[in-house]
């Protein structure tokens, strides 16, 4: 086995990371210089798929304040969101925003050069910024990408899974990673470490998210120990377009709705008024739900989101991403419906940090959709969730400019074992059908653990993840690539499930059918490996 050292490890390559990795390089002292590490190529990530476009408080953008976007944020929370980080987010989204610009991110200007907005749903006025139309993860993550590559004091590790993090008396001291290329394992040290690896759509037959959003940093995070929060909150998309054949569905931008779409049914009837006064505008648990309530009483498959109301010109520029897509699937979104579903699309839980990416572990820091701040609460903002990427990212870059980066020395015998479990050569190794297990659990967990919930079916989704859990006998090294993502999907499925189990209420995107009221109190959930149950904080 290698062995290096590093005084900062960033793992994952969305906006997040690359984000992280461009401050911390620009702000910190690296005696041993950054690593970032991803398990894909460089730039593949939850946040090329991101649409609609990111949440900005410009001093520009008179119509807005931070107030309003505090207000808004906290409404569609559902008594989750925590005011402190909201009013940080929000305060410092004008600062990131153009430092972004600094670093070659172009957002969609009008005819007078000034920033173009829109609004989503939720939102009181127009703050959403864009870019390439409907392309704004994407522009953004290439713009980072190209800053990441010229940069040559930040080494890159592409195809590379982190399988573990060396924590020994709650202070994590490096990783060990696998190098899927080479089938070679390499244990990095370091006295930082910055999670950025997104969210856990794979874990639902039906979601948004590309193939490599399994959960990984969830369960590094928990097996090392960390506090986790709020890990019942997955929040469903309510207009995927409903057409499979791939890994993931592709999104239609609330956006979309934001610019005028309607909600139908193959006729034609609008529906959204039946269950909320905002229709198309109100949160996303609201629309998911009477969507899939709709599919439900019909006994259809998906229903139909009407964008021929908005004219063909502003359709096309805004949104030609979505009419490419549409187009391949044989859909004039300037003629046609276009048929749409719930999917699985962003994780509002995760490892529970402070505003610089602390964690409970010491050395372990968190930033993206795999951390829980307090912003999101129970029910995320539409295009809140950029916004945190990369004022939180910068935060901890600020952060690590007063802590002591040295590499540690000594490796104690409890760091050396959790090592030695990857230079095992004779451990008995076969092939498992991964994909048969994967599809196993993503039917499981869309049936019993999704948009709607019950006692019946949570317990039968944890019933049916102990005999997975049965059938894939890894305990710690795995043979491959997919194993590692299988492995951390079980893990991550089962503290969602007990999670949602435990919340014996409905609150922003868990909905319980056989607890359907929302309690007057809202507390957050608090879980931890080591106690091994749940407990809801004060």
């Amino acid at each position: 086995m290698k062995y290096s050292k590093y005084s900062t490890i960033v793992i994952g390559s969305g906006i997040a990371g690359l984000y992280s990795a461009l401050k911390i390089e620009q702000q910190v002292n690296l005696t041993d210089g950054i690593l970032l590490i991803t398990k894909s190529k460089l730039g593949e990530s939850n946040s090329r798929y991101a649409q609609g476009g990111m949440v900005a408080v410009m001093k520009e953008n008179k119509a807005d304040s931070t107030a309003s976007h505090i207000s808004d944020t906290i409404k569609a929370g559902a008594g989750l969101s925590e005011f402190n980080a909201v009013k940080y987010i929000s305060e410092h989204s004008d600062f990131v925003v153009k430092d972004l610009l600094k670093l070659g991110v172009e957002f969609d200007r009008d005819e007078n050069n000034n920033l173009c907005y829109t609004r989503e749903a939720a939102h009181s006025v127009r703050r959403i910024l864009h870019s390439g139309g409907d392309a704004t993860g994407k522009m953004i993550e290439q713009a980072l990408c190209r800053k990441v590559e010229e940069n040559e004091n930040i080494d890159v590790y592409e195809h590379a899974c982190a399988v573990e993090l060396l924590v020994n008396d709650n202070e994590c001291r490096g990783v060990v990673v696998y190098n899927s290329d080479i089938d070679e394992y390499e244990t990095i040290y370091s006295p930082a470490i910055v999670l950025a690896t997104g969210g856990i759509g794979q874990l639902y037959k039906y979601t948004t998210n590309p193939s490599g959003a399994t959960g990984d940093g969830l369960a590094l995070a928990y097996n090392a120990g960390a506090v986790m929060q709020d890990m019942e909150f997955v929040q469903f998309h309510p207009t995927a377009l409903a057409i499979d054949g791939e890994e993931n569905r592709f999104l239609i931008s609330e956006a979309v709705r934001g610019e005028g779409a309607k909600l139908c049914d193959a006729d034609g009837v609008e529906f959204m008024g039946k269950y909320d006064d905002r229709k198309e505008l109100a949160p996303r648990d609201i629309v998911t739900r009477a969507n899939y309530s709709e599919m439900k009483k019909n006994s259809v498959n998906n229903v139909y989101l009407n964008a021929t109301c908005i004219d063909s010109s502003l359709l096309n520029r805004r949104f030609p991403n979505i009419s490419k897509k549409c187009l391949e699937n044989g859909i004039d979104i300037t003629k046609d419906f276009i048929p749409v579903a719930p999917a699985a699309h962003y994780f509002m839980g995760g490892i529970k940090t402070g505003m610089n990416g602390e964690t409970s572990v010491c050395g372990l820091y968190a930033v993206g959709e795999v951390a829980s701040t307090g912003l999101h609460g129970g029910n995320r903002l539409a295009s809140n969730s950029l916004l945190e990427c990369v004022v939180c990212a910068y935060s901890v870059a600020d952060y690590l400019k007063s802590v002591d980066l040295k590499t540690p020395k000594q490796i104690d015998e409890k760091l050396k074992s959790l090592i030695d479990k990857y230079n095992d050569e004779d451990a008995v190794m076969y092939d498992l059908d991964v994909k048969s297990l994967k599809s196993e659990l993503q039917n499981l967990m869309w049936k019993n653990v999704g948009i709607l919930r019950n006692e019946k079916s949570l317990v039968s989704a944890l019933e049916g993840l102990f005999l997975l859990k049965a059938k894939f006998p890894r305990k710690s090294k795995c043979l491959n690539k997919e194993e590692y993502e299988f492995k951390n999907m079980l893990t991550v499925a089962e503290i969602i499930t007990s999670s949602a189990i435990s919340r014996k209420e409905s609150r922003g995107a868990h909905y319980r059918t056989d607890y359907p009221d929302t309690l007057e109190q809202a507390k957050h959930s608090i879980v931890t490996k080591e106690d091994g149950v749940l407990d809801f904080a004060k």
